[in-house]
């Protein structure tokens, strides 16, 4: 009995030792991102669906509040975002050739182009409290500030997540065969931006 419990350990302890080859580890982390995302779909779509029903039923109040944001600075901010984009795209293409410096500069910029973005929505929100317009003004103005400031969270969680990457990427835990938390930390960064291109019209192109 002894002999045939150590024969099935020598034939199976490949696969109890618990290691999983890089393509499942891959596949399994990029349908926990997905799943992850798909949630966050759901918030923002609840906030879309939210701002849309009450335009429908306040037109006039929405018109005369939209005439309070400031495009300028709501382009500059979708400029900047796609340019983060670009960047940390970029990032992704460099480790996957094995660049680690390209790796760490590219993450860099894009954790500096986030920074530059919440810098910009500073500026912008607080021109909006120096006129009076808080979150409790009207409903316009409290799903804006809802939605423009929960968006501002989730760069800032973005931020955290590639500076945790610069970090790694920094102590060279990433090389050309071993990339998946920087793709996976991509995905989440493009789907932040994704959501500010739908925000950005739907808050300062409709009128």
């Amino acid at each position: 009995m002894a002999e045939d419990t150590a024969h099935f350990a020598g034939e199976g302890g490949g696969q109890a030792s618990g290691h999983v080859s890089p393509a499942v580890a891959y596949e399994a982390a990029k349908l926990g991102i997905w799943t992850f995302l798909a949630t966050e779909v759901l918030l923002f779509g609840g906030l879309f669906t939210a701002y849309i029903v009450f335009r429908l039923k306040f037109p006039e109040m929405f018109h005369k509040d939209f005439v309070h944001l400031n495009r300028l600075l709501g382009a500059a901010n979708t400029v900047v975002l796609i340019a983060s984009s670009l960047t940390v795209a970029l990032a992704i293409a460099s480790i996957r050739k094995g660049k680690q410096q390209l790796l760490k500069l590219f993450l860099s910029l894009t954790i500096l182009l986030a920074g530059v973005f919440l810098v910009i929505k500073y500026f912008e929100w607080t021109e909006k409290f120096a006129h009076g317009l808080f979150p409790g003004t009207d409903i316009f103005f409290s799903l804006y500030f809802m939605m423009t400031g929960l968006h501002g969270l989730h760069v800032l969680g973005g931020m955290l997540v590639l500076g945790g990457m610069l970090v790694l990427a920094g102590r060279g835990k990433f090389s050309e065969s071993y990339h998946t938390p920087v793709e996976i930390s991509g995905l989440y960064w493009h789907f932040v931006d994704l959501v500010w291109i739908y925000l950005f019209p739907m808050l300062y192109l409709i009128g």
